[in-house]
């Protein structure tokens, strides 16, 4: 025998923890989501305001766009935190987003810029590490 007791099992391997480079992205992606949350909270408080001291503006136009980025930063807090978590939903929406987003600037552009480089890594940093999501 190899020192194990009768009927004993070898440990369970360990369940892959959340790599650096994940952990960083939620982070960073979760601090995007709290600035939309905030500037759509504030445009919405400021149209509302100017709706209110300057009747031919309308407070519908601030309220509208500030309502959208509120549930633009939501829905973007709630990637970071299915990233922080390991959900694979998450996993295959950040890749979508940072492709379509990699495919637009190149597409647009002449040139591939700093952001389109940058997306580029991050499809094919997220890709690599899959096999951590769940």
């Amino acid at each position: 025998m190899s020192g194990q007791a009768y009927g004993t099992y070898p440990p369970a391997p360990e369940e892959p923890g959340l790599p650096i480079g994940v952990a960083i992205l939620a982070v960073l992606i979760g601090i995007v989501g709290f600035i939309f949350i905030l500037a759509g909270v504030l445009l919405a408080a400021v149209g509302i305001g100017l709706g209110i001291s300057f009747p031919a503006i309308g407070a519908y136009g601030g309220l509208i766009v500030g309502v959208i980025l509120l549930i633009i930063g939501l829905i973007i807090l709630g990637v970071a935190l299915g990233l922080w978590h390991q959900r694979l939903w998450a996993l295959v929406l950040a890749i979508i987003v940072f492709g379509v987003y990699f495919i637009s600037d190149a597409l647009v552009g002449a040139y591939f810029s700093l952001g389109a480089i940058i997306a580029l890594v991050l499809v094919i940093y997220l890709i690599a590490v899959h096999r951590h999501f769940v």
